[in-house]
């Protein structure tokens, strides 16, 4: 196998399975926690990472196929989205082309995130890591279709404090890596409460804004 990456929880792989392109997602034991308790935790998060993408699929969210659960080696085989990059490298390249359609370009992604994200928190699953990086555009897609990668951190709940978390962690992840795009999260915004079931998205977002609040005190305070 391919060692793609390396992150806190897990390694990432390329290879094939049943002659099809596969990502294994592998997570590693950790040497400061107990066998057992290492064991247990692993095994917990790995079955709500399937969980969670599961639900999403049943909601009609593009998540990737999983071939394979393997758990004696704590491995997750999954679909490789072929013709891909993540929405990050995709609005970068937008933003560094400065072509007459790349507002027009950056404020469909926008509002297609916002439609996904608000389907993703209406069948109840929180991703606990939304950041431009783990959202992939598929580019040979004529409708430029979004697939949500990553479930590692994700847990369910349908608690509006949960939700505007998760907002959150998103905007300051997409504002700090695409700087004066403030503008362009906004209609995703707008999006998520357009494609929110009925008062859902107005409890989140007033979540939100007191997320916000309690971020810039801490600022201040430090």
């Amino acid at each position: 196998m391919e060692l793609l990456k390396q992150g806190a929880e897990a390694k990432v792989f390329r290879t094939s399975y049943l002659g099809r392109p596969t990502i294994v997602k592998q997570r590693f034991k950790k040497g400061y926690r107990h066998p057992l308790l290492d064991e247990s935790l692993t095994h917990r998060r790995q079955l709500q990472e399937c969980r969670s993408m599961l639900r999403c699929r049943k909601a009609g969210i593009r998540t990737p196929l999983i071939y394979l659960i393997d758990n004696h080696s704590h491995s997750i085989y999954m679909e490789e989205i072929s013709a891909s990059l993540s929405v990050r490298d995709f609005i970068c390249e937008i933003i560094e082309r400065k072509s007459t359609n790349s507002h027009v370009q950056l404020e469909n992604v926008a509002r297609e995130m916002g439609k996904i994200i608000a389907h993703m928190h209406d069948c109840g699953v929180i991703h606990g890591d939304l950041t431009t990086s783990n959202i992939l555009v598929q580019t040979d897609s004529s409708d430029s279709c979004l697939v949500l990668i990553d479930f590692g951190l994700s847990f369910v709940s349908n608690l509006a404090e949960d939700k505007g978390v998760d907002l959150y962690v998103l905007e300051r992840a997409f504002l700090s890596t695409h700087p004066n795009t403030e503008d362009i999260f906004q209609l995703l915004l707008e999006s998520y409460k357009a494609n929110s079931i009925e008062n859902a998205a107005k409890s989140v977002i007033h979540k939100l804004d007191e997320v916000r609040q309690r971020g810039r005190k801490r600022v201040m305070i430090g």
